[in-house]
């Protein structure tokens, strides 16, 4: 199949299809007598993986990793769930963070009067100069 079919039956996008061949996440499919792609149901599995990878937040090393050991029948699933805690744990940082500039956020709001006055916590805030 081409690369339009393979697209509409992995949900992955054309763009996509193309980047993740280009960076080896995908091995480059045969080419058919007019050049074009042709796609086949191994390579519709592989583009779900990924794309069920990236939907839980996986990067692409990560991807890579993953897939390295779902084709590795001797693999232990203590190697896949390492990748997978490791991955959860990056998940819990990134959201305890933007926890934290939420409330940052909340209370700046809360403190400015949000009337005609000028002055404003949020602008006086943004103005800070932190670089130093």
């Amino acid at each position: 199949m081409n690369i339009g079919e393979a697209s509409k039956q992995s949900g992955v996008s054309e763009r996509m299809i193309r980047h993740y061949e280009k960076i080896g996440l995908i091995p480059a499919p045969p080419r058919r007598g007019a050049g074009y792609r042709d796609y086949d149901e191994r390579d519709l599995h592989r583009l779900r993986f990924i794309a069920n990878a990236r939907d839980l937040g996986f990067p692409i090393e990560e991807i890579r990793t993953l897939l390295g050991l779902w084709a590795d029948t001797g693999r232990s699933s203590a190697d896949v769930k390492r990748v997978a805690l490791a991955r959860a744990e990056e998940l819990q940082r990134k959201a305890e963070a933007l926890t934290t500039l939420r409330e940052t956020l909340v209370d700046l709001a809360e403190r400015c009067h949000g009337d005609e006055r000028p002055d404003c916590p949020i602008i006086a805030e943004l103005s800070l100069d932190r670089k130093c």
